[in-house]
């Protein structure tokens, strides 16, 4: 599998409530936030 090249990096400013959720998320699944956002982020081509 080759790895893809990062160029590029968002800031993503989140109320407190939000961060919350994300990071109860990831501590559930067992996995970051960069890859649950970027699992995400391939989802909406999808759609």
């Amino acid at each position: 599998m080759q790895r893809m090249k990062y160029e590029d990096s968002i800031n993503v400013r989140l109320p407190s409530s939000e961060k919350k959720i994300l990071d109860d998320y990831c501590s559930r699944v067992k996995r970051n936030k960069t890859d649950v956002i970027r699992e995400f982020i391939r989802s909406l081509q999808e759609r």
